[in-house]
């Protein structure tokens, strides 16, 4: 398994910020880095797969567990 390079710790935050935080954090990292995201928004849930698919970036697993929301990503 490849190791990721940041988890972006978004709970508590309300739509868009767990999206704001994960976008700044990816931003300047090179192709192929791995992101954790962690939020608590339900809103997450469609949220960062259609983010994902518009950037361009591979969202590689979804989780979800006593209400936080874990999300894998791949920078493309």
């Amino acid at each position: 398994m490849d190791t990721i390079t940041a988890t972006v710790d978004a709970k508590g935050q309300s739509c868009p910020g767990p999206l704001v935080s994960l976008a700044k954090a990816i931003r300047d990292a090179s192709s192929g880095a791995l992101f954790e995201l962690l939020a608590t928004d339900p809103g997450a849930k469609s949220d960062v797969p259609s983010w994902a698919e518009l950037s361009g970036n591979e969202l590689l697993e979804t989780h979800e567990s006593d209400g936080v929301y874990r999300f894998v990503i791949r920078k493309r």
